[in-house]
């Protein structure tokens, strides 16, 4: 269980959130979604460990993330919205890289390469790699540490329907023994996937719905912002 309690983080005069309150359950695909502004991101890098929110609280499995923040960042995987890669490396080595710094099994670094779709990538420079294919290759960094917690900001930005079909089916699969907070703009990827919707505006959070009672993400989307702008 990841529970979310109260967070809010503002830069300066600009609240990126404001006092989110939510849970999520191993097992689970929570689809996170929000225009551009919404505060989603900044959410993602709280949960990740990466920034600290200006109040609230987070604890994983009963542990403080901020108390307890190098053990529990071993068992997350974290894709930001840019991806950010070392260009120079080639993929198996940039892969093993990532794997050397969590003490990861080194077989893990063929199994997300299967797993990814990079069997014909993966003695390639980053650099010299398609859109798609980085984009695979930053998905495969998030998972070389068989993460319980997988945060995915973006993950599908750049990929073909082809591959966005293949990472979609691949999180379906994993996500019995893992708790994926995943975010996209594809509205119907939340549909097709998630068990969970939750969307933010403004930093607020707006829904935290179950899936199978919704009978268009698309409408409810539209509807709550509009809600929430009007008032």
């Amino acid at each position: 269980m990841i529970q979310i309690e109260h967070i809010s983080k503002s830069y300066g005069k600009q609240v990126a959130l404001s006092d989110v309150s939510f849970s999520m359950r191993k097992g689970e695909i929570a689809g996170l979604s929000g225009i551009n502004g919404a505060g989603k991101s900044t959410l993602m890098k709280i949960l990740a460990g990466i920034i600290r929110p200006d109040s609230g609280k987070i604890n994983f499995s009963g542990k403080d993330l901020f108390v307890n923040s190098l053990e529990i960042k071993q068992q997350t995987g974290y894709l930001s919205e840019d991806n950010p890669l070392y260009e120079d490396m080639y993929v198996k080595e940039y892969l093993a890289y990532v794997a050397d710094i969590y003490k990861a099994d080194k077989g893990r670094v063929y199994e997300v390469i299967e797993q990814t779709g990079l069997q014909k990538e993966y003695r390639k420079k980053i650099k010299d790699l398609s859109k798609g294919n980085r984009q695979r290759v930053g998905i495969a960094q998030a998972l070389v540490n068989d993460p319980l917690f997988l945060i995915l900001d973006e993950a599908t930005s750049g990929l073909d329907p082809n591959q966005r079909e293949n990472l979609n089916n691949l999180l379906v699969g994993l996500s019995g023994n893992k708790t994926i907070l995943f975010s996209t703009h594809i509205l119907h990827e939340v549909k097709d996937i998630c068990s969970r919707f939750i969307l933010l505006d403004k930093g607020r959070l707006i829904a935290d719905r179950e899936i199978t009672r919704i009978d268009s993400v698309k409408d409810m989307f539209h509807t709550l912002i509009n809600e929430n702008n009007s008032r």
